[in-house]
């Protein structure tokens, strides 16, 4: 491969399954390996990440955002959507679409007794203001660059308070 691919290779192109991936545990809920794929590449608007959730975890709290569009791709093993108040299956091969708003609160749960693998996408929208249901949380983020730099801004709070991310979350 001459120096041209390479930095092409480097700047558009991820591969979930060799990628370095690094583990998020918040016992007794909360246990995935994960990686941002688009982390280090050319993306802009749109973010990727592989999950995979221990049996009988969550990935995320229960949420829905006010801007981003989400989709889930199931590629391994099976569990739950908690959606809308309801718990729908998911199996490998499932592919979920999540629009911004109040109406989807949404959270993917490891049902089963083996691993749950899945892509996460979603638009890079900023700002961005995520809601909690479970906790009354409620994040706000933006990103943008000042003088040349990237800068982001993530606070959770819960109406007068600010709170950690983990708060209140079973």
């Amino acid at each position: 491969m001459n120096e041209k691919s390479a930095q092409l290779r480097e700047r558009l192109i991820r591969n979930h399954h060799t990628i370095e991936k690094h583990r998020e545990l918040r016992a007794p809920f909360y246990d995935t390996l994960c990686a941002r794929l688009g982390t280090g590449t050319a993306a802009v608007k749109i973010g990727i990440s592989v999950d995979t959730l221990a049996p009988g975890m969550r990935g995320c709290p229960y949420h829905f955002h006010y801007a981003q569009e989400e989709a889930f791709v199931v590629l391994d093993g099976e569990g739950s959507l908690r959606v809308a108040g309801e718990i729908l299956p998911l199996v490998a091969g499932d592919v979920v679409f999540i629009p911004p708003g109040p109406d989807y609160p949404h959270q993917i749960v490891n049902t089963s007794a083996g691993p749950l693998t899945y892509l996460s996408i979603s638009t890079r929208e900023s700002p961005e203001v995520v809601e909690y249901p479970d906790s009354g949380k409620y994040l706000a983020m933006a990103r943008g660059t000042r003088e040349g730099v990237a800068h982001s801004f993530d606070h959770v709070h819960r109406a007068a308070d600010e709170l950690d991310y983990w708060d209140g979350e079973p």
